[in-house]
């Protein structure tokens, strides 16, 4: 991975997950920390979603050029240097977790949520719909801190286009996470 500046300042971060993220990211997760905001303040900032403004950091999402130029205005760095160092580094990194099962602790609860809930999940989602499939196009992620006496949960919400064979539209659930426990939720 070649190293890229910030403000004349060179960085290269080698530390997982980032070192096998591109020059891009890199440049996107630098001016973030030299700026002290959010994933939120971004979005807030674009008109995006906080949870799709870190897949795009994390190569997971492909922005548009206005996109691009909103996150660049907003971090103060060039809107041609940032774009031409996504195009040159690549984009899209989907599903990679890395070591299976996961060695991070929040990303290990979550895969183990679905090992866990996923035919439970699947089977109601059936009930519901019946046959088809859940589709990531169109996904919509929201993560929402939820109040509670025995700690506060995080509220996981994955909106999902469900397509049964005749591929109509319809929202999906919910998962909180607390203390090592998932419970579904529904949101419709």
């Amino acid at each position: 991975m070649s190293t890229s500046t910030v403000s004349g300042q060179e960085y290269l971060r080698t530390e997982a997950p980032y070192k096998d993220l591109g020059a891009g990211a890199q440049l996107l997760f630098a001016a973030k920390a030299k700026k002290g905001c959010t994933f939120e303040d971004i979005g807030k900032a674009i008109g995006r979603d906080e949870v799709w403004v870190a897949s795009v950091f994390y190569g997971q999402a492909i922005p548009t050029e206005n996109d691009i130029k909103g996150i660049a205005d907003y971090l103060d760095i060039s809107v041609e240097g940032l774009s031409a160092e996504l195009k040159r580094s690549g984009f899209i990194h989907r599903g990679d977790l890395g070591p299976m099962p996961p060695k991070d602790p929040v990303i290990y609860r979550l895969y183990e949520g679905i090992m866990v809930y996923g035919y439970p999940i699947k089977s109601v989602i059936h009930e519901k719909f019946g046959d088809g499939i859940m589709s990531l196009i169109d996904c919509k992620v929201h993560v929402d801190r939820k109040p509670d006496p025995k700690g506060d949960r995080v509220l996981l919400t994955f909106e999902y286009v469900k397509w049964p064979s005749s591929f109509g539209k319809s929202r999906l659930t919910s998962l909180s996470y607390s203390s090592g426990k998932f419970l579904p939720y529904a949101t419709w």
